[in-house]
């Protein structure tokens, strides 16, 4: 079973994926990622989903509304960004626009003159960096080596930044074990109270939410897909008593359970 994720070699996305299995395909984007999931190309995808200082991956979360995934792991890994270049001289520091906003404060403080770009990964960024003496990257310092050097380590704002990742299968294998669990919601209307509506199903039956985020249908301006985690499994009458709340409201619209999974930690 080979595992498709945000390429190329050397990325975060790459050290996860790699716990779920030691072959690994490479896509440029997380939307191809999902679709080459759903579509039936691959048995698994891995895709970031949050980053405990930059929140949530918002190409990730269209991507699952827009396609009939499941997910049926999380992954968390801790993030050690450093500064990887050919010498200390150089004036550019390239690398995904993700790692850039989790190491700003450094950045601002240490290289204030050095221009900033985002590229399509941290890898990427590696890559130029090899290739081109004037530019730095940030990426994991076990991607120095073969003419890059550690100039700096443990960059990153926050020491415990982590990024958790979702973990991707075809929909006929999600499962309903499982100590967390993952919904779409688009509820095709709008009126006084609605998210507050979505939301007591869950406090009233004792369901904690780990996460609700909101994101832009693209049907019409301000119409909403949430996005909702929560600590239970699909298994449990509570967590199915809820959800036939919810759809109850969003009779309109639809609801989609992405499935439940249990947590790993890859350092």
């Amino acid at each position: 079973m080979t595992a498709v994720t945000l390429g190329p070699e050397g990325t975060y996305s790459h050290r996860a994926a790699q716990a779920v299995d030691d072959s690994v395909a490479f896509r440029e984007s997380v939307t191809a990622i999902v679709e080459a999931v759903a579509s039936g190309e691959f048995e698994r995808g891995v895709i970031a989903i949050e980053n405990s200082i930059e929140g949530s991956v918002t190409e990730s979360l269209d991507a699952l509304a827009e396609n009939e995934v499941a997910v049926v792991k999380e992954i968390v890994t801790p993030i050690r960004h450093a500064i990887l270049a050919q010498s200390e001289e150089f004036s550019k520091i390239v690398s995904h626009s993700q790692a850039l906003a989790q190491c700003r404060g450094y950045l601002s403080e240490h290289y204030p003159d050095v221009t900033r770009e985002a590229v399509a990964s941290t890898a990427r960024g590696v890559e130029h960096a090899r290739e081109n003496p004037d530019l730095a990257a940030i990426g994991h310092p076990a991607n120095a080596g073969d003419g890059l050097q550690v100039i700096a380590e443990d960059i990153q704002d926050s020491s415990s930044n982590s990024t958790r990742f979702f973990v991707l299968a075809h929909p006929e294998d999600a499962t309903e074990a499982g100590g967390k669990s993952s919904f779409v919601v688009y509820p095709n209307t709008d009126y006084p109270g609605l998210l507050l509506e979505l939301l007591e199903p869950f406090a009233d039956r004792d369901i904690n939410l780990t996460r609700v985020e909101s994101r832009p249908s693209g049907e019409r301006l301000g119409d909403y897909v949430f996005h909702v985690d929560v600590n239970a499994g699909l298994y449990e009458e509570r967590t199915q008593a809820a959800l036939d709340d919810i759809r109850e409201i969003a009779s309109n619209g639809w609801v989609r359970e992405l499935g439940s999974y249990d947590v790993e930690t890859v350092v």
